[in-house]
């Protein structure tokens, strides 16, 4: 297996997006390509069909690379659960709340679980490609690092370095990143890429000339800015919207905690919805649909819910026709109260919730993770539904016999899933992806307007495709790949 790792000045300089553009570009010249994060920091997350988790990036790049996603694509996940700690996801499953230092400690043990699913790709793909977490140049963080040079020395990767031009001070970024790096880790830096690019290039010579220079490392490739490139967030918050005449108007609440984002791509792309993402000091206002969306820490988003006083507008935009939807953590939110006695999320043993339905959620340590298919049962006409769970809430009460969706052979044996108000302005599910179905999607937005929706679908699967082949192309005519390639390196297991 050759291998290549991709590494960034900042976090945001680049490197989620260039590997799934080299994954689609080897993948188009029909090599089997592994994407690789050793460590990954997000909330946006993804279920494997073998039911593990992993990041949201690398989800997409398996995509970008036309594999199946695996565990081992993102061996450890850090889930934020508060400003010092994280959930630690080891393999694709939950192993335990740590705060940071505990888990500085712990990444000794952790980097044994990297090396195990570098090992397995390698019996497994051609190549593969392994990106960064935020940069290598954190001293705080140099010890027992297994997010960057830590790996890369590890197996021996060679190394690119992506930086953000748009950002400003691209140079001062890569200098001063490589002479943070000590000798035997600049040894391992074969090249940079420079990212979103705007102007004439030939403005930019002089400055890569003098790069190539002083570092003795070539340039190769500047890459454009792309307007309006639309892929799966890793972890920040897309809040470009594109409105167009919109037929129906959602409001997205944003949690401190907000998890897996990316369920409401579709409708923001969607130019007949108009997405609004209502952030902490702003007032809901006057829309159609209100989005309790996911939360890692559903206690504690609860109370920053209460701070802004968003529950008096809810309850307002419910007594006027309004709808209200809840996913997974918002599910959860609109119950009497959400129970975590094992200290699952939050210190808080019990919360008060919305008590907008009638059933209580208690958390438990054991994960659901898997990917499920059903009925939905908003409008009676029970149409398919697909996407994937990924909570710890188990809810019970007499508002979930009217349920959300009714499963197809769920592989936990759950035979329905959420539930449905006696006025049908309220619903909850714990599904994920539940709008990224066109049919699906229109029946939801259907429900929310009322029966009055006459907006276009929109395919999320067949944009993605395009924006991950558009992303191949600019990097087949912007980077020097030849090069690029040739410095990959073949896996040779020295840390045995």
């Amino acid at each position: 297996m050759k291998t290549l790792m991709i590494q960034g000045t900042t976090s945001d300089a680049g490197k989620s997006t260039l590997v799934a553009g080299l994954c689609r570009v080897l993948a188009r010249r029909g090599a089997k390509v592994a994407p690789f994060k050793p460590q990954n920091m997000a909330l946006n997350s993804a279920v494997t069909p073998d039911g593990g988790e992993i990041g949201r990036a690398q989800a997409l790049q398996a995509i970008a690379a036309k594999q199946p996603m695996s565990k081992d694509f993102n061996p450890i996940l850090l889930k934020p659960n508060s400003d010092t700690g994280a959930q630690v996801i080891v393999h694709g499953k939950a192993l335990s709340n740590m705060e940071a230092t505990r888990y500085h400690d712990y990444k000794k043990v952790a980097m044994r679980a990297v090396l195990d699913s570098y090992d397995r790709l390698g019996q497994q793909y051609q190549w593969c490609l392994v990106e960064g977490a935020g940069s290598p140049a954190e001293i705080n963080l140099r010890e027992n690092d297994i997010a960057n040079m830590g790996f890369a020395c590890e197996v021996d990767a060679p190394v690119i370095i992506i930086a953000d031009i748009d950002k400003g001070g691209v140079f001062a970024h890569l200098v001063g990143t490589l002479a943070l790096l000590s000798e035997q880790e600049q040894a391992l830096v074969k090249g940079f890429v420079i990212n979103r690019f705007r102007g004439d290039i030939g403005l930019l010579q002089g400055g890569l000339d003098w790069l190539e220079a002083y570092t003795n490392k070539p340039v190769l490739g500047v890459l454009p800015y792309l307007h309006d490139l639309a892929l799966d967030a890793e972890d920040a918050l897309n809040i470009d919207n594109r409105v167009n005449a919109a037929k129906l108007i959602v409001a997205v609440l944003v949690f401190p905690h907000i998890s897996n984002h990316t369920d409401f791509d579709s409708l923001r792309l969607n130019p007949d919805v108009d997405l609004r993402y209502v952030r902490h000091t702003e007032s809901i206002g006057e829309v159609d649909l209100i989005i309790l969306p996911g939360s890692k820490n559903v206690p504690g988003d609860l109370a920053f819910m209460k701070n802004e006083r968003w529950p008096a507008e809810i309850r307002r935009h419910l007594r006027y026709g309004g709808k209200v939807l809840g996913i997974c953590g918002g599910l959860q939110m609109l119950g009497h109260e959400v129970n975590d006695p094992d200290g699952v999320e939050s210190p808080v043993a019990s919360t008060e919730g919305l008590k907008l339905a009638d059933f209580v959620t208690q958390l438990l340590p054991q994960k659901v993770l898997t990917q499920a298919t059903g009925r939905c049962l908003l409008n009676d006409n029970e149409v398919v539904i697909e996407g994937y769970e990924i909570h710890c809430g188990r809810s019970h009460g007499r508002a979930l016999r009217k349920p959300f969706l009714r499963f197809d052979n769920h592989p936990d044996g759950f035979q329905t899933d959420g539930f449905i108000s006696e006025d049908n302005q309220l619903a909850g599910t714990y599904l994920h992806g539940l709008f990224d179905n066109p049919k699906a999607c229109d029946e939801i937005l259907r429900w929310a307007s009322g029966g009055n929706w006459h907006g276009k679908s929109f395919d999320l699967a067949e944009h993605r495709e395009t924006q991950l082949d558009r992303l191949a192309d600019i990097c087949e005519q912007y980077l020097d790949l030849e090069t690029l390639f040739s410095q990959a390196a073949s896996k040779e297991d020295k840390h045995e």
